[in-house]
């Protein structure tokens, strides 16, 4: 099995994502991809994570939020995370050859959720080697008001980490953009482009899911051979057990 192998296995086509994303992608370091997610199963995915599953924390707790972590493992509904289309021509563009590196939940609960603009994998010299890309799922409209993600259009091409040039990572900045869009969107960004969580100000938490990609050669955040369930691999096809390099 190959990459594009494996993409094609996967339903990826050229018309998986058009020209407008691939610009965005490139120039912005970030496209969000409407309505891949239908009302149906953001509610579903709302009600399996409202389960309090608690097992699969092994990656990442953060206070003033809620965590879940090793959702390849916790029900079928959630490979769509890391097998749909649109996602992955979008990661491809990115990054070129790749695996998933984690999938998780987080929401941001009131009064919380306000992050440091930071960058996984840190500055790139070289644009064209990118090592990370991530997506954000959304279970909630992501508002003004409700700890929507934060994002400086571009920095993925200073070469430069927010704290080189901010006193304080965790203020805000003119030329930041809030990524508002509805349940169900798909956001996919270079991860080495500035992001952050932003304080949720609304009665309600703040939901979504993350899948996080890099490339082959890097190691993986939560190390899928070593988590991976039997049922997990008897379910997944080949194709998208490449993309969990497992």
């Amino acid at each position: 099995m190959d990459m594009a192998t494996a993409l094609a296995s996967l339903g990826v086509t050229a018309d998986s994502i058009d020209d407008s994303a691939r610009e965005r992608l490139d120039r912005d370091g970030y496209a969000l991809l409407p309505g891949v997610l239908s009302g149906r199963q953001v509610a579903g995915f709302r009600a399996r994570l409202a389960e309090g599953d608690r097992a699969g924390l092994e990656v990442h707790q953060e206070a003033g939020t809620d965590r879940l972590a090793d959702l390849v493992n916790k029900d079928p509904a959630f490979d769509v995370c890391f097998t749909e289309p649109a996602l992955l021509a979008s990661v491809a563009h990115v990054l070129g050859d790749f695996k998933l590196s984690s999938l998780n939940f987080r929401a941001a609960i009131p009064g919380h959720g306000l992050q440091a603009l930071h960058a996984e994998g840190g500055p790139v010299i070289d644009l064209g080697r990118y090592q990370v890309c991530n997506s954000i799922w959304l279970l909630d409209d992501f508002t003004a008001d409700n700890g929507a993600t934060r994002v400086v259009p571009g920095s993925h091409r200073s070469g430069k980490s927010p704290g080189d040039v901010m006193a304080d990572t965790r203020a805000a900045r003119p030329d930041e953009v809030l990524l508002l869009a509805p349940a169900g969107t798909v956001v996919v960004f270079n991860s080495h482009l500035w992001h952050g969580g932003t304080q949720n100000r609304s009665s309600r938490p703040r939901r979504a899911m993350h899948s996080y990609f890099t490339r082959r050669g890097n190691t993986q955040q939560l190390d899928q051979r070593k988590y991976v369930r039997p049922e997990t691999l008897t379910r997944l096809s080949p194709a998208a057990r490449f993309i969990l390099d497992v």
